[in-house]
């Protein structure tokens, strides 16, 4: 039974050690007022991650148009 109460209380107070709070961090870190939109105010991985997106939107677009272009277009008599 001793052991059983030692056990208890080693995983119980490892795993308060690992979850600690850091909402207040980020909450101040996205109520900062430092002029960026909130999508980006993660850093760089925000950067990054937001310019994939917006460059991978632009290559579907352009591709979907060109497909419907030649799709439009009239096959050639062989």
């Amino acid at each position: 039974q001793a052991l059983r109460q030692i056990s208890q209380r080693t995983i119980s107070t490892a795993s308060r050690r690992q979850l600690e709070n850091r909402v207040p961090e980020g909450q101040k870190l996205f109520q900062e007022d430092n002029g960026l939109p909130v999508h980006l105010k993660g850093g760089a991985k925000d950067s990054l991650l937001y310019r994939t997106t917006a460059g991978l939107t632009m290559f579907g677009t352009m591709y979907a148009l060109y497909y419907l272009l030649v799709s439009s277009m009239p096959k050639k008599p062989n």
